[in-house]
Protein backbone atom coordinates (compact mmCIF):
# COMPACT_ATOMS: atom_id res chain seq x y z
CA UNK A 1 0.00 0.00 0.00
CA UNK A 2 1.11 3.53 -0.74
CA UNK A 3 2.42 5.31 2.33
CA UNK A 4 0.28 8.26 3.43
CA UNK A 5 2.43 11.40 3.37
CA UNK A 6 0.44 14.65 3.71
CA UNK A 7 2.03 17.88 2.53
CA UNK A 8 3.36 20.61 4.77
CA UNK A 9 0.13 22.63 4.81
CA UNK A 10 -2.06 19.72 6.04
CA UNK A 11 0.52 18.94 8.71
CA UNK A 12 0.54 22.57 9.88
CA UNK A 13 -3.27 22.63 10.02
CA UNK A 14 -3.29 19.38 12.01
CA UNK A 15 -0.61 20.77 14.33
CA UNK A 16 -2.64 23.92 15.00
CA UNK A 17 -5.82 21.95 15.74
CA UNK A 18 -3.96 19.41 17.88
CA UNK A 19 -2.13 22.14 19.80
CA UNK A 20 -5.40 23.88 20.62
CA UNK A 21 -7.03 20.63 21.76
CA UNK A 22 -4.01 19.53 23.78
CA UNK A 23 -3.94 22.86 25.59
CA UNK A 24 -7.13 21.89 27.41
CA UNK A 25 -6.09 18.38 28.46
CA UNK A 26 -2.28 18.18 28.75
CA UNK A 27 -0.81 18.12 32.25
CA UNK A 28 1.72 20.79 33.11
CA UNK A 29 4.78 18.56 32.82
CA UNK A 30 3.86 17.44 29.30
CA UNK A 31 3.25 21.02 28.20
CA UNK A 32 6.69 21.91 29.54
CA UNK A 33 8.21 19.15 27.38
CA UNK A 34 6.95 20.81 24.21
CA UNK A 35 7.87 24.27 25.49
CA UNK A 36 11.40 22.93 26.04
CA UNK A 37 11.51 21.57 22.48
CA UNK A 38 10.38 24.94 21.12
CA UNK A 39 13.05 26.77 23.11
CA UNK A 40 15.82 24.58 21.65
CA UNK A 41 14.37 24.55 18.14
CA UNK A 42 14.05 28.35 18.05
CA UNK A 43 17.72 28.65 19.06
CA UNK A 44 18.74 26.35 16.20
CA UNK A 45 16.51 28.27 13.79
CA UNK A 46 18.13 31.54 14.84
CA UNK A 47 21.56 29.98 14.24
CA UNK A 48 20.55 28.75 10.78
CA UNK A 49 18.93 31.95 9.45
CA UNK A 50 22.15 33.89 8.64
CA UNK A 51 23.60 30.76 7.02
CA UNK A 52 20.38 30.35 5.04
CA UNK A 53 20.71 33.90 3.67
CA UNK A 54 24.29 33.29 2.57
CA UNK A 55 23.42 29.87 1.14
CA UNK A 56 20.48 31.18 -0.89
CA UNK A 57 21.52 34.68 -1.93
CA UNK A 58 25.22 34.28 -2.76
CA UNK A 59 24.84 31.47 -5.36
CA UNK A 60 21.78 33.20 -6.85
CA UNK A 61 23.69 36.46 -7.36
CA UNK A 62 26.64 34.54 -8.77
CA UNK A 63 24.35 32.76 -11.26
CA UNK A 64 22.74 36.02 -12.37
CA UNK A 65 26.02 37.87 -12.59
CA UNK A 66 27.57 35.27 -14.87
CA UNK A 67 24.78 35.63 -17.41
CA UNK A 68 25.48 38.46 -19.82
CA UNK A 69 22.90 40.42 -21.73
CA UNK A 70 20.60 43.39 -21.48
CA UNK A 71 17.54 41.16 -21.27
CA UNK A 72 18.77 39.69 -17.98
CA UNK A 73 19.32 43.13 -16.46
CA UNK A 74 15.94 44.41 -17.66
CA UNK A 75 14.08 41.30 -16.44
CA UNK A 76 15.75 41.34 -13.03
CA UNK A 77 15.07 45.06 -12.63
CA UNK A 78 11.40 44.72 -13.59
CA UNK A 79 10.97 41.74 -11.23
CA UNK A 80 12.56 43.68 -8.37
CA UNK A 81 10.52 46.83 -8.98
CA UNK A 82 7.31 44.81 -9.28
CA UNK A 83 8.07 42.93 -6.05
CA UNK A 84 8.93 46.15 -4.21
CA UNK A 85 5.82 47.98 -5.44
CA UNK A 86 3.62 45.02 -4.52
CA UNK A 87 5.09 44.97 -1.02
CA UNK A 88 4.43 48.69 -0.54
CA UNK A 89 0.90 48.42 -1.96
CA UNK A 90 0.33 45.61 0.52
CA UNK A 91 1.60 47.85 3.31
CA UNK A 92 -0.61 50.82 2.44
CA UNK A 93 -3.69 48.63 1.89
CA UNK A 94 -3.13 46.74 5.13
CA UNK A 95 -2.42 49.92 7.12
CA UNK A 96 -5.76 51.33 5.95
CA UNK A 97 -7.88 48.21 6.48
CA UNK A 98 -6.33 46.23 9.34
CA UNK A 99 -6.69 48.72 12.24
CA UNK A 100 -10.46 48.88 11.86
CA UNK A 101 -10.82 45.24 10.83
CA UNK A 102 -8.76 43.73 13.63
CA UNK A 103 -9.76 46.18 16.34
CA UNK A 104 -8.94 44.85 19.80
CA UNK A 105 -9.40 41.20 18.83
CA UNK A 106 -5.92 40.52 20.12
CA UNK A 107 -5.93 42.28 23.47
CA UNK A 108 -2.49 41.35 24.78
CA UNK A 109 0.89 40.86 23.22
CA UNK A 110 2.47 37.47 22.69
CA UNK A 111 5.14 38.38 25.20
CA UNK A 112 2.54 38.99 27.89
CA UNK A 113 0.81 35.73 27.05
CA UNK A 114 4.06 33.82 27.43
CA UNK A 115 4.25 34.91 31.06
CA UNK A 116 1.49 32.44 31.91
CA UNK A 117 2.97 29.56 29.90
CA UNK A 118 5.06 27.00 31.78
CA UNK A 119 8.77 27.62 31.40
CA UNK A 120 10.99 25.06 29.65
CA UNK A 121 12.87 22.51 31.73
CA UNK A 122 16.08 23.81 30.17
CA UNK A 123 17.33 25.55 27.05
CA UNK A 124 20.47 25.48 24.95
CA UNK A 125 21.91 28.79 23.79
CA UNK A 126 23.14 28.61 20.20
CA UNK A 127 24.66 31.89 19.07
CA UNK A 128 24.53 32.58 15.29
CA UNK A 129 27.90 32.94 13.60
CA UNK A 130 27.02 36.47 12.43
CA UNK A 131 24.09 38.85 12.24
CA UNK A 132 21.51 38.98 9.47
CA UNK A 133 22.90 42.19 7.95
CA UNK A 134 26.41 40.72 8.01
CA UNK A 135 25.03 37.67 6.20
CA UNK A 136 23.46 39.87 3.52
CA UNK A 137 26.67 41.83 2.96
CA UNK A 138 28.71 38.63 2.88
CA UNK A 139 26.29 37.08 0.38
CA UNK A 140 26.59 40.10 -1.91
CA UNK A 141 30.39 40.21 -1.72
CA UNK A 142 30.71 36.49 -2.41
CA UNK A 143 28.09 36.43 -5.15
CA UNK A 144 29.33 39.49 -7.01
CA UNK A 145 32.96 38.46 -6.51
CA UNK A 146 32.41 34.99 -7.97
CA UNK A 147 30.48 36.46 -10.90
CA UNK A 148 33.18 39.06 -11.58
CA UNK A 149 36.15 36.71 -11.33
CA UNK A 150 34.41 33.84 -13.15
CA UNK A 151 35.87 31.39 -10.69
CA UNK A 152 34.73 27.79 -10.63
CA UNK A 153 36.14 26.53 -7.31
CA UNK A 154 34.41 29.05 -5.05
CA UNK A 155 31.28 28.84 -7.20
CA UNK A 156 31.21 25.11 -6.55
CA UNK A 157 31.70 25.71 -2.82
CA UNK A 158 28.75 28.12 -2.75
CA UNK A 159 26.55 25.64 -4.60
CA UNK A 160 27.57 22.84 -2.23
CA UNK A 161 26.86 25.11 0.74
CA UNK A 162 23.43 25.88 -0.69
CA UNK A 163 22.85 22.14 -0.93
CA UNK A 164 23.78 21.74 2.75
CA UNK A 165 21.36 24.49 3.79
CA UNK A 166 18.59 23.01 1.65
CA UNK A 167 19.25 19.62 3.24
CA UNK A 168 19.03 21.16 6.72
CA UNK A 169 15.72 22.82 5.87
CA UNK A 170 14.20 19.76 4.20
CA UNK A 171 15.44 17.18 6.72
CA UNK A 172 15.44 19.13 10.00
CA UNK A 173 13.44 22.37 9.85
CA UNK A 174 10.46 21.26 7.74
CA UNK A 175 9.87 17.96 9.63
CA UNK A 176 10.10 19.78 12.97
CA UNK A 177 7.91 22.72 11.98
CA UNK A 178 4.59 20.99 12.78
CA UNK A 179 5.89 20.13 16.27
CA UNK A 180 7.06 23.72 16.70
CA UNK A 181 3.69 25.14 15.59
CA UNK A 182 1.96 22.58 17.85
CA UNK A 183 3.96 23.87 20.81
CA UNK A 184 3.20 27.51 19.97
CA UNK A 185 -0.56 26.93 19.85
CA UNK A 186 -0.38 24.68 22.90
CA UNK A 187 1.20 27.55 24.80
CA UNK A 188 -1.31 30.08 23.49
CA UNK A 189 -4.20 27.84 24.51
CA UNK A 190 -2.81 27.46 28.02
CA UNK A 191 -2.39 31.25 28.23
CA UNK A 192 -5.91 31.91 26.94
CA UNK A 193 -4.85 33.74 23.77
CA UNK A 194 -5.77 31.22 21.08
CA UNK A 195 -9.30 32.51 20.40
CA UNK A 196 -8.28 36.08 19.45
CA UNK A 197 -5.38 34.71 17.39
CA UNK A 198 -7.66 32.48 15.28
CA UNK A 199 -10.06 35.38 14.69
CA UNK A 200 -7.10 37.46 13.52
CA UNK A 201 -5.95 34.62 11.25
CA UNK A 202 -9.28 34.35 9.44
CA UNK A 203 -9.58 38.08 8.81
CA UNK A 204 -6.02 38.38 7.53
CA UNK A 205 -6.39 35.46 5.11
CA UNK A 206 -9.52 36.92 3.52
CA UNK A 207 -7.94 40.35 3.00
CA UNK A 208 -4.73 38.89 1.57
CA UNK A 209 -6.64 36.77 -0.94
CA UNK A 210 -8.51 39.85 -2.17
CA UNK A 211 -5.21 41.73 -2.46
CA UNK A 212 -3.72 38.89 -4.52
CA UNK A 213 -6.51 39.21 -7.08
CA UNK A 214 -6.18 43.00 -7.19
CA UNK A 215 -2.39 42.86 -7.61
CA UNK A 216 -2.64 40.44 -10.54
CA UNK A 217 -5.18 42.65 -12.31
CA UNK A 218 -2.97 45.69 -11.71
CA UNK A 219 0.14 43.89 -13.02
CA UNK A 220 -1.61 42.92 -16.23
CA UNK A 221 -3.04 46.41 -16.68
CA UNK A 222 0.51 47.80 -16.46
CA UNK A 223 1.79 45.11 -18.85
CA UNK A 224 -0.98 46.02 -21.33
CA UNK A 225 0.45 49.55 -21.56
CA UNK A 226 3.64 48.05 -22.97
CA UNK A 227 2.34 45.08 -24.94
CA UNK A 228 -1.05 46.26 -26.18
CA UNK A 229 -2.60 42.93 -25.17
CA UNK A 230 -6.04 42.79 -23.61
CA UNK A 231 -5.14 42.47 -19.90
CA UNK A 232 -8.20 40.47 -18.93
CA UNK A 233 -7.91 37.99 -21.80
CA UNK A 234 -4.21 37.64 -21.06
CA UNK A 235 -4.89 37.02 -17.39
CA UNK A 236 -7.55 34.46 -18.28
CA UNK A 237 -5.05 32.69 -20.54
CA UNK A 238 -2.69 32.35 -17.54
CA UNK A 239 -5.31 30.70 -15.34
CA UNK A 240 -4.11 27.12 -16.04
CA UNK A 241 -0.72 28.12 -14.64
CA UNK A 242 -2.40 29.76 -11.65
CA UNK A 243 -4.41 26.66 -10.74
CA UNK A 244 -1.44 24.38 -11.40
CA UNK A 245 0.57 26.41 -8.88
CA UNK A 246 -2.25 26.08 -6.36
CA UNK A 247 -1.83 22.32 -6.56
CA UNK A 248 1.96 22.04 -6.80
CA UNK A 249 2.84 24.88 -4.37
CA UNK A 250 6.04 25.22 -6.40
CA UNK A 251 7.09 27.87 -8.92
CA UNK A 252 9.68 25.51 -10.39
CA UNK A 253 7.22 22.63 -10.86
CA UNK A 254 4.79 24.97 -12.61
CA UNK A 255 7.33 26.32 -15.15
CA UNK A 256 6.21 24.07 -18.07
CA UNK A 257 2.59 25.19 -17.73
CA UNK A 258 3.56 28.83 -17.13
CA UNK A 259 5.78 28.78 -20.22
CA UNK A 260 3.08 27.23 -22.40
CA UNK A 261 0.43 29.72 -21.33
CA UNK A 262 2.77 32.69 -21.70
CA UNK A 263 3.43 31.75 -25.32
CA UNK A 264 -0.30 31.18 -25.86
CA UNK A 265 -0.88 34.66 -24.44
CA UNK A 266 1.13 36.14 -27.32
CA UNK A 267 4.68 36.46 -25.98
CA UNK A 268 7.56 35.44 -28.23
CA UNK A 269 8.58 31.89 -27.32
CA UNK A 270 12.27 32.79 -27.02
CA UNK A 271 11.49 35.64 -24.64
CA UNK A 272 9.13 33.42 -22.66
CA UNK A 273 11.76 30.67 -22.52
CA UNK A 274 14.21 33.11 -20.96
CA UNK A 275 11.93 35.16 -18.69
CA UNK A 276 9.70 32.47 -17.15
CA UNK A 277 12.42 30.20 -15.67
CA UNK A 278 14.34 33.25 -14.44
CA UNK A 279 11.31 34.88 -12.82
CA UNK A 280 10.40 31.60 -11.13
CA UNK A 281 13.49 32.32 -9.02
CA UNK A 282 13.62 36.10 -8.66
CA UNK A 283 10.01 37.35 -8.88
CA UNK A 284 8.23 37.03 -5.53
CA UNK A 285 5.37 39.56 -5.57
CA UNK A 286 2.81 37.19 -4.06
CA UNK A 287 5.15 36.04 -1.31
CA UNK A 288 6.17 39.60 -0.47
CA UNK A 289 2.53 40.67 -0.33
CA UNK A 290 1.76 37.96 2.22
CA UNK A 291 4.81 38.57 4.39
CA UNK A 292 4.22 42.34 4.55
CA UNK A 293 0.49 42.00 5.30
CA UNK A 294 0.99 39.34 7.98
CA UNK A 295 3.85 41.27 9.57
CA UNK A 296 1.84 44.47 9.72
CA UNK A 297 -1.18 42.65 11.14
CA UNK A 298 0.90 41.22 13.97
CA UNK A 299 2.49 44.62 14.65
CA UNK A 300 -0.95 46.23 14.84
CA UNK A 301 -2.29 43.60 17.23
CA UNK A 302 0.86 43.90 19.35
CA UNK A 303 0.61 47.72 19.37
CA UNK A 304 4.12 47.94 17.92
CA UNK A 305 5.16 51.21 16.20
CA UNK A 306 5.46 51.16 12.41
CA UNK A 307 5.60 53.59 9.49
CA UNK A 308 6.03 53.61 5.72
CA UNK A 309 9.76 54.30 5.93
CA UNK A 310 10.33 51.25 8.12
CA UNK A 311 8.46 48.99 5.71
CA UNK A 312 10.08 50.55 2.63
CA UNK A 313 13.45 49.50 4.01
CA UNK A 314 12.12 46.10 5.02
CA UNK A 315 10.56 45.42 1.59
CA UNK A 316 13.65 46.60 -0.29
CA UNK A 317 15.79 44.10 1.64
CA UNK A 318 13.15 41.37 1.54
CA UNK A 319 12.94 41.46 -2.27
CA UNK A 320 16.63 40.57 -2.37
CA UNK A 321 16.78 38.17 0.58
CA UNK A 322 14.14 35.79 -0.77
CA UNK A 323 15.94 35.33 -4.11
CA UNK A 324 16.14 31.58 -4.88
CA UNK A 325 13.90 30.78 -1.89
CA UNK A 326 11.23 29.12 -4.12
CA UNK A 327 13.46 26.06 -4.33
CA UNK A 328 12.46 25.10 -0.78
CA UNK A 329 8.90 24.76 0.60
CA UNK A 330 8.29 27.77 2.81
CA UNK A 331 11.72 29.09 1.79
CA UNK A 332 10.54 32.70 1.46
CA UNK A 333 9.29 32.95 5.03
CA UNK A 334 12.37 31.12 6.33
CA UNK A 335 14.67 33.58 4.56
CA UNK A 336 12.67 36.54 5.88
CA UNK A 337 12.76 35.56 9.58
CA UNK A 338 16.07 37.33 10.13
CA UNK A 339 14.76 40.57 8.65
CA UNK A 340 11.55 40.31 10.65
CA UNK A 341 13.59 40.12 13.84
CA UNK A 342 16.31 42.65 13.00
CA UNK A 343 14.26 45.28 11.15
CA UNK A 344 10.76 44.94 12.62
CA UNK A 345 11.62 43.70 16.11
CA UNK A 346 9.76 40.37 15.96
CA UNK A 347 10.17 37.85 18.77
CA UNK A 348 10.53 34.09 18.36
CA UNK A 349 6.81 33.62 19.02
CA UNK A 350 5.97 36.29 16.43
CA UNK A 351 8.12 34.49 13.87
CA UNK A 352 6.35 31.22 14.65
CA UNK A 353 2.98 32.85 13.98
CA UNK A 354 4.37 34.29 10.74
CA UNK A 355 5.38 30.80 9.65
CA UNK A 356 1.91 29.43 10.39
CA UNK A 357 0.16 32.32 8.63
CA UNK A 358 2.45 32.18 5.60
CA UNK A 359 2.23 28.43 5.06
CA UNK A 360 -1.56 28.55 5.45
CA UNK A 361 -1.61 30.72 2.29
CA UNK A 362 1.46 29.29 0.55
CA UNK A 363 -0.42 28.06 -2.52
CA UNK A 364 -1.99 31.43 -3.22
CA UNK A 365 1.33 33.24 -2.93
CA UNK A 366 3.01 30.83 -5.34
CA UNK A 367 0.13 31.16 -7.80
CA UNK A 368 0.38 34.95 -7.64
CA UNK A 369 4.14 34.80 -8.23
CA UNK A 370 4.02 32.66 -11.35
CA UNK A 371 0.96 34.35 -12.85
CA UNK A 372 2.74 37.69 -12.50
CA UNK A 373 5.66 36.21 -14.44
CA UNK A 374 3.47 36.36 -17.54
CA UNK A 375 3.04 40.11 -17.11
CA UNK A 376 6.80 40.57 -16.82
CA UNK A 377 7.29 38.51 -20.00
CA UNK A 378 4.89 40.84 -21.84
CA UNK A 379 6.86 43.91 -20.78
CA UNK A 380 10.25 42.39 -21.61
CA UNK A 381 8.98 41.21 -25.00
CA UNK A 382 7.75 44.69 -25.87
CA UNK A 383 10.94 46.41 -24.70
CA UNK A 384 12.99 44.19 -27.00
CA UNK A 385 10.43 44.53 -29.80
CA UNK A 386 9.68 40.83 -30.16
CA UNK A 387 6.37 39.60 -31.49
CA UNK A 388 4.68 36.24 -31.70
CA UNK A 389 2.31 35.02 -34.35
CA UNK A 390 -0.43 34.53 -31.72
CA UNK A 391 -0.40 38.14 -30.55
CA UNK A 392 -3.42 39.14 -32.62
CA UNK A 393 -5.57 36.64 -30.78
CA UNK A 394 -5.53 38.72 -27.62
CA UNK A 395 -5.11 42.30 -28.89
CA UNK A 396 -8.32 44.23 -28.67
Amino acid sequence: MKRFNPGLLPRIIIAIAAGIGAGYIFPGWLTRCFITFNAIFSQFLGFLIPLLIVGFVAPAIADLGRKAGKMLVVTALIAYVMTFCTGMLSYFTSSLTFPGLLGDAYAGSIEAAEASVPVPFFTVEIQPMFTVMTALVLAFVLGLGVARLSGTVLKGVLEDFRGVIQWAIMRIIIPCLPIYIFGIFLGMTVSGQVGPVLITFSKIIIVIFVMHVAILVLQYLVAAIFSGLNPFKALWTMMPAYFTALGTQSSAATIPVTLRQTVAMGVNKDVAGFVIPLCATIHMSGSTLKIVACALALMITHHMPYDAGMFAGFVSMLAITIIAAPGVPGGAIMASLGLLSSMLGFSEADNALMIALYIAMDSFGTACNITGDGAIAQIVGRIFRTENHKTDAIVE
